[in-house]
């Protein structure tokens, strides 16, 4: 099954690793610096330029969305 992402990202949902809140999660630092390391190494794929809610592990991709997490839950649950 295919989840959107926001934008034009679309992504098979097999290949989700981890969903995460942007607010709470990058209050740690160790996934602040994960962040930008996956960043610098051009991982880091942007669904919407809007004010980022979440961010989505597929793999070595990560995804920041505009959707909140509760949002992609529902659309990989109702796929």
């Amino acid at each position: 099954m295919y989840i959107d992402l926001g934008g034009d990202v679309v992504v098979k949902s097999d290949e989700i690793s981890g969903i995460f809140d942007m607010d709470t999660s990058t209050v740690n630092k160790a996934t602040r610096d994960f962040l930008a390391q996956a960043e610098r190494e051009g991982r880091v794929i942007y669904a919407s330029y809007d004010l980022p809610k979440s961010f989505v592990v597929c793999g070595e991709k990560i995804y920041v969305c505009e959707y909140n997490t509760s949002t992609i839950f529902k659309r990989i649950r109702n796929a």
